[in-house]
């Protein structure tokens, strides 16, 4: 049926064989993957709000009792991090920490950042035009992000560097069948990571800021409910989630505005709010979302017994004829775009203002008067990795 996501040409392009996979039926089972497959836009966004279907499964049963093993023992640390994050928690405690995270990660923390935004996006468009081009990816797409989100949780300038390489290896670790070297990078990054990060939340103990590692120390000291590793993983959460999404749908976007060079044309700075939703739409940077089955579900004709794996696939449903009209066509003033890829139910991004404020900023900069157009150097190619899908290079010019 087309679905190989170790295939390259599938990677580079996955939109037809999805298109064979919503012909075919509502839950699809993949040899390959091991996961029940879902393309429709109606069922991956019922799904996403079903509480039969989970995460994590550890809340509720022992690996031996939902039928999986145990990961390796050395595999222990990045477990550990990934599974105290928000993204893998289930209520009771996703419910704990997604509201205290949330008094100190709100829309007037979103509003503060803004003008700093705005102002580090103009100073990388300026450090690319006074190149007379380059990768807009290492130039423009990959530091704006990484700084706003090290500016928001409060790591000093000079360790920002860092942040990057191990945001990198750890979200190796979500593509499906990582390989023992990408593991081993995923391990080592969460342990140096982890222990920076105890170092900072000390410091910040001490010296408390107006940072939002200071807002998680002052809402567990309030309540005492946030345990140390909570606090490690959520802010290491936010930091991948805050950074990786956003830098591949920049260069994403601006692939896609190569090949609509009549959209490109027309783009201004009065449709960029649409046009952000609708690029990320078109070619959403988070291509499936997996979740464990919980409880027996029906989805169509087919039963999906506790135990399986579910692959939710964002890239399709944002594709679905059955919600968007024409929906392979890029339409960069679309009105009706309830789009995906920030996730659905209590899941749903809780960094989606700040992305959009991001993409607006990095865009707006690039198309804003006195700037020449933007081409493209050459053909760009895409970095080994499916379920978080980015060009491996951007090259570009004036």
């Amino acid at each position: 049926m087309g679905f190989d996501p170790w295939d390259a040409a599938f990677v580079a392009d996955p939109y037809p064989a999805y298109r064979e996979l919503r012909e075919q039926g509502r839950a699809l089972w993949s040899e390959a993957t091991g996961q029940w497959l879902v393309p429709h836009y109606a069922d991956v966004s019922a799904l996403l709000r079903d509480r039969r279907l989970g995460r994590t499964y550890l809340h509720r049963f022992s690996h031996e009792e939902f039928g999986r093993e145990a990961p390796p023992p050395e595999h222990e640390p990045f477990h550990v991090l990934n599974g105290n994050g928000l993204l893998d928690l289930e209520d009771p405690a996703h419910a704990r920490v997604r509201r205290l995270v949330s008094k100190a990660f709100t829309p007037r923390t979103v509003e503060r950042l803004a003008p700093a935004v705005e102002r580090l996006a103009r100073e990388l468009v300026g450090q690319l035009l006074a190149a007379g081009g380059g990768d807009l990816l290492t130039v423009v797409a990959e530091p704006l992000p990484v700084a706003v989100i090290a500016e928001l949780l409060g790591v000093p300038a000079a360790d920002r560097g860092l942040l990057r390489p191990w945001s990198s290896d750890i979200c190796g670790m979500f593509e499906l069948r990582p390989d023992e070297e990408r593991t081993r990078r995923a391990v080592r990054a969460s342990v140096e990571f982890s222990a920076y990060l105890r170092e900072l939340i000390a410091e910040r103990r001490k010296h408390p800021g107006e940072d939002l590692i200071s807002g998680l120390i002052a809402a567990h000291d309030e309540e005492g409910r946030l345990s140390e590793q909570e606090m490690i993983s959520t802010c290491v959460l936010l930091l991948n989630a805050g950074h990786e999404a956003t830098v591949n749908a920049t260069v994403n976007g601006w692939w896609t505005l190569f090949r609509h060079p009549e959209q490109l044309a027309s783009l201004d700075s009065q449709k960029l709010s649409t046009a952000v939703d609708e690029l990320l739409r078109f070619d959403t940077p988070l291509q499936m979302f997996e979740r464990w089955v919980l409880d027996d579900i029906r989805i169509g004709d087919t039963v999906i017994p506790r135990g399986a794996e579910v692959a939710l696939l964002f890239g399709s449903a944002n594709r679905d004829p059955a919600r968007f009209e024409d929906p392979d066509a890029l339409d960069l003033v679309r009105a009706d775009n309830p789009h995906l890829s920030f996730g659905a139910g209590i899941h749903y991004c809780l960094g989606a203002p700040l992305a959009r404020r991001e993409l607006t900023a990095s865009f707006g900069a690039l198309l804003a008067d006195g700037v020449p157009p933007l081409r493209l150097v050459r053909e760009p190619r895409w970095r080994d990795g499916y379920v978080i899908r980015g060009l491996d290079e951007l090259l570009v010019e004036f």
